[in-house]
């Protein structure tokens, strides 16, 4: 639950998904905090390729950040089996200064709560009502330090009838009937003789020694006895508090919470009820704890480090309740705002991973060879093979370097990241959604999608499929215009498809369309490239 998440942009392309993971292994070998890598969206094939490549696995997805349940420092109590007896369980609350306890069946799971109104409640109805059913003997005996002189074969392992205190003054007058009443005596010679004689239920001798005797005078009596050092005082009153728990506790409609659930939600359904505590629970509905009000008024926010991005639209949803430690990004600085001063490492290179990698070497750190091969790819990646004007000196010769940790050939990674048969099996929705990314630019809205391939006109054959793709992400969204680029590694250009105004792309690329399409020589960037364009033209 301490953990503090490095994550990249929604459809995160290779690079976005490295350098979280890069990142998050360098902070945890500096011996920092548990950073650990997650992503938003599904990976695109290129980055599950050169995952495989190198022997990792795919981080983790998150949904958003928001506040859980799992961030607050709820309460642990001691949780109770059914069986328990009430007297163990006001032990328990007193040593634990609680007042309500989560009762669990032998597996963990939920199967009621107790509070100390329950107990008081019980124990009040007791005085009016001192008759019992079925008290297991085991609790009986351990409340009351009790043992058994007499044991009764027609009783079994339970004890059942009304508590009735034999009282020297009253020995003359009748206090019980036979099997119906559990008696409680002192040094009563008559009044022992009497129970015996009765075939009372229960005779529970209180501190005396008279038993032996009045045992052999009636070894066939059916009742059970049981001697206790304790007054018969004490013992009247222990004897309810020797019922399990599982007859007073709450069950049926619990409120519980999930460790999963949103403080939000939470609030909400607190404020409508009115408990003392509700259980807290797993994600196997096993209880792991309880929660109060007072729990809600401070819990811990979710730490997170931004790579890649730097943009709300591109977020991670809930950042807004989380703490931002860190932005190390490579592109155009945009919106995101904090309540307070972070680290932020934004540098103009080709790849994100670029700057993880200076990072690296500035504290003396060496990554793993697999690390520096899949660090080496996302560099290759985002500048198209050294072949985006993103990409500067800084990234060959970083590419190059982790290329020689690795063991691995720049030549050979560049054949596995651009597998020319990669994307026969998949839809032109799917193809879009691989690296699409949405921009919001002097008004305007537009989604951009890029594709990078090496061989463009197979691509360009499915042109209406991906125009069909576009549409229903404009009508959906809202944008005033959807791009898809179609970058060629071996042409060093890109076949641009567009909805939206033809005059918008005629004046921004200074180029005549034809049917919704140009082919821009040399274009191999979407940030430095196609958007700084058309913020040109817009604002």
């Amino acid at each position: 639950m301490n953990n503090t998440y490095v994550v990249g942009h929604k459809n995160p392309d290779t690079d976005s998904v490295v350098s979280a993971m890069a990142y998050a292994a360098l902070r945890n070998a500096l011996g920092d905090r548990e950073y650990k890598a997650v992503r938003l969206d599904h990976i695109s094939d290129e980055t599950k390729r050169m995952l495989k490549m190198f022997g990792f696995d795919s981080p983790e997805r998150i949904r958003d950040v928001r506040t859980q349940v799992s961030d607050i420092d709820f309460d642990t109590p001691t949780t109770l089996d059914p069986s328990v007896t009430l007297a163990r369980a006001w032990e328990v609350m007193h040593e634990e200064q609680t007042t309500a306890i989560p009762v669990v069946n032998p597996d963990g799971t939920l199967y009621g709560t107790l509070s100390s109104s329950d107990i008081a409640t019980f124990t009040l109805n007791s005085i009016n009502d001192p008759l019992v059913t079925d008290l297991p003997l085991f609790n009986l005996l351990g409340v009351i330090e009790g043992r058994i002189l007499k044991d009764s074969a027609g009783m079994g392992d339970s004890v059942s009838g009304e508590i009735v205190i034999a009282l020297p003054l009253a020995e003359g007058s009748l206090l019980f009937k036979g099997r119906d009443n559990i008696v409680l005596c002192g040094d009563q010679p008559d009044m022992i003789r009497r129970a015996l004689k009765e075939n009372v239920n229960c005779l529970i001798l209180c501190g005396t020694n008279l038993a032996p005797d009045f045992l052999s005078e009636f070894g066939d009596s059916e009742t059970c006895v049981i001697f206790t050092p304790l007054d018969a005082l004490k013992v009247s009153k222990l004897i309810c508090q020797a019922t399990p728990i599982m007859r007073t506790c709450t069950k049926g409609d619990i409120v519980v919470f999930h460790l999963a659930d949103y403080i939000d939600d939470v609030r909400e359904t607190v404020l409508k009820n009115r408990f003392r505590s509700y259980p807290v629970l797993d994600e196997n509905d096993r209880v792991v704890g309880t929660l109060s009000r007072y729990h809600l008024l401070r819990p811990r926010r979710k730490k997170v480090v931004l790579v890649d991005h730097n943009e709300s639209a591109q977020a991670v949803p809930g950042l807004e309740q989380a703490d931002l430690l860190e932005i190390i990004d490579h592109h155009r600085l945009a919106d995101i705002q904090t309540t307070q001063p972070i680290h932020v490492r934004n540098e103009p290179v080709g790849s994100t991973t670029t700057i993880v990698a200076e990072i690296y070497r500035e504290h003396g750190v060496t990554p793993t060879p697999s690390m520096a091969g899949l660090m080496t790819s996302a560099i290759l990646s985002d500048t198209v093979m050294f072949k985006s004007p993103t990409c500067t000196k800084r990234d060959i010769a970083m590419a190059e370097r982790l290329s020689k940790i690795a063991g691995v050939s720049i030549e050979d990674i560049g054949k596995e990241l651009f597998d020319a048969s990669a994307s026969d099996s998949k839809t032109a929705e799917q193809l879009i959604g691989t690296d699409f990314k949405e921009f919001h630019i002097a008004g305007q809205t537009l989604g951009v999608s890029q594709i990078v391939c090496v061989d463009s006109g197979k691509m360009l054959e499915r042109k209406s499929e991906f125009m069909d793709s576009m549409e229903t992400l404009r009508k959906k969204n809202g944008y005033d215009m959807v791009i898809l680029m179609l970058t060629d590694v071996l042409v060093e250009g890109t076949h641009l498809l567009y909805l939206g105004s033809d005059d918008i792309i005629r004046f921004a690329f200074s180029t005549e369309p034809s049917d919704n399409h140009v082919f821009l020589p040399g274009v191999m960037s979407r940030k430095k490239q196609i958007i700084p364009m058309l913020t040109a033209l817009w604002g």
